[in-house]
C-alpha cells in the first residue's frame, strides 16, 4: 500500500485539498442528517480499510479498493481539518 500511496500522491493531495475546502465551507457536522452522513462515510472508510488490510480481494478489484480507501481517507481528513479550522476561527455557519 505504501507503493500505491507514492504513485497516487497527486490524487491524494487533490482529495485532501478538496476536503479542506469543503470542511472550511461547511464546518463540522452538527445536525442529525449531517451526522448520519458523516457516520456513513466513516463506516464506508472502515469497510474499505478492513478489506484492504485483510487483503480479501485480489487483483485489479483489490487495487481499486485500496485506492478508494486511501483517497476517501485523505478526503475525510481534509474535511475534519477544514471544519476544525472553521471552528477555531469562530466564523458562523
Amino acid at each position: 500500500m505504501t507503493d500505491l500511496a507514492f504513485s497516487l500522491w497527486p490524487e491524494l493531495a487533490a482529495a485532501l485539498a478538496l476536503g479542506l475546502v469543503v470542511g472550511a465551507l461547511t464546518g463540522l457536522p452538527s445536525e442529525r442528517f449531517a451526522l448520519a452522513s458523516a457516520a456513513i462515510l466513516l463506516v464506508g472508510l472502515a469497510v474499505l480499510a478492513g478489506l484492504a488490510v485483510l487483503r480479501t480481494v485480489a487483483g485489479g478489484t483489490g487495487l481499486w479498493i485500496e485506492t478508494a480507501a486511501l483517497v476517501l481517507g485523505a478526503y475525510l481528513a481534509g474535511c475534519v481539518l477544514g471544519g476544525l479550522g472553521r471552528a477555531a476561527s469562530g466564523r458562523p455557519l
